[in-house]
């Protein structure tokens, strides 16, 4: 039998097209809330959700609480904007106010999954089983394959490629993995 791997620049395209919120708003103004953050971290729940497309991933279990990436709690000055089609133009996350260099943590425990530059930002991927949270721009601390746990530092929050240019925000997606989606 043959097997078939993505190439590290093919899964980050993947990746890229299907970003799906990590935070959303829960303000009626802006549709359906996808996600809810709970005094205790960021929950995950209801974030995968969709109208169209795979149902949510682990549906019938509880949602994983996780840990914001930027300390203190960031405003999000930018919010998800899902595309009409996977194809199609929209924001795939979610942009967190930083200050430059500011530690990037991951929200939850997982392995680092990508770690490289994708359409001239620096990008770290970490997945945790069935979803992959994405962040940048960052300038790695670790490397592929790194085990890290929630909170664990992933890298630094760089300016250059980021959404509030000249300032610094982070852009934080999460997604679910290619391989858990109907082919």
């Amino acid at each position: 039998m043959t097997s078939f791997r993505l190439s590290d620049r093919a899964r980050a395209l993947v990746a890229a097209l299907f970003l799906v919120v990590l935070i959303a708003p829960s303000d009626p103004a802006f549709g359906t809330p996808r996600a809810e953050v709970a005094p205790s971290g960021a929950s995950l729940g209801g974030a995968v959700g969709h109208d169209e497309g795979p149902g949510p991933v682990g549906a019938a279990e509880e949602m994983p609480q996780g840990e914001w990436p930027l300390a203190p709690q960031p405003e999000i000055v930018r919010r998800f904007d899902p595309p009409d089609a996977p194809w199609a133009a929209g924001h795939r996350g979610v942009d967190l106010v930083g200050a430059p260099g500011a530690v990037v943590r991951a929200a939850m425990a997982g392995t680092v999954a990508f770690v490289g530059v994708i359409a001239g930002k620096p990008v770290v991927s970490v997945d945790h089983g069935a979803t992959r949270t994405t962040y940048e721009p960052v300038v790695a601390t670790v490397a592929e394959g790194d085990p890290v746990a929630a909170g664990a530092a992933l890298g630094r929050l760089g300016v250059a490629g980021s959404h509030c240019f000249p300032g610094a925000c982070l852009h934080w997606g999460w997604i679910r993995n290619a391989d858990a989606l109907p082919r």
